[in-house]
């Protein structure tokens, strides 16, 4: 059985907590992560660029001049792709990059990186900061020993954890619902309340 150490807001450790098998010890399979986090990030592509073609470009309407006797290459606009001002070949248009990937999948994709995070998780009882306070958040972590990319996990979506948190680098906050493998598996350390612990495993425990 999994385990991971507990410790408290001043970053002491408390004791050990056990982890359930079917969730924090599951086998990671590397294609599975893959296919879930390019479908996240396609699904966070915005697919607003846009840019003209020769016929959306203004002006161009007559032929710049006539088709034999001037020595020159014909020409039929001076909107052509190969004119300064001209339109752009195949320009991009908005579209949307979002697919949708089966539901079993992206929860065992999410137990997998659970799994993947166990030796990088650190347990703490009462995670909580009575008022939002940057200077709070940042000494919790620096308690915790974190130095770089980090993601704060709570049970419920937690204003003041967030909004004490948000404005330093590298650290995420989220909550239990908008858990995701990329954020998981991009942070270094991953610091999760206890209460967050007992829901994950009541959600996604098979």
């Amino acid at each position: 059985m999994a385990k991971v150490a507990l410790y408290n807001m001043s970053g002491k450790e408390t004791g050990t907590l056990d982890l359930n098998e079917s969730v924090f010890d599951v086998e990671v399979k590397k294609s599975v992560l893959h296919d879930v986090i390019v479908n996240y990030l396609a699904n966070q592509r915005q697919g607003t660029q846009s840019t003209l073609t020769r016929t959306e470009v203004r002006g161009g309407g007559i032929k710049p001049w006539r088709q034999k006797g001037t020595g020159r290459a014909r020409q039929g606009s001076i909107r052509a792709p190969q004119w300064k001002g001209g339109g752009v070949v195949f320009a991009p248009k908005p579209r949307d990059y979002s697919y949708t990937l089966n539901k079993k999948l992206k929860r065992l994709a999410l137990r997998m990186a659970l799994s993947s995070k166990v030796g990088e998780m650190m347990v703490v009882d009462g995670l909580a900061f009575d008022e939002i306070k940057t200077s709070a958040a940042a000494k919790f972590l620096n308690a915790m020993g974190v130095e770089k990319k980090a993601l704060i996990v709570t049970a419920a979506a937690d204003e003041n954890v967030y909004k004490s948190a948000r404005n330093i680098k590298g650290v995420k906050v989220s909550h239990v619902g908008s858990l995701n493998v990329y954020e998981l598996l991009n942070a270094g350390k991953v610091i999760v309340a206890k209460d967050a612990i007992e829901k994950i495993e009541e959600v996604y425990a098979k």
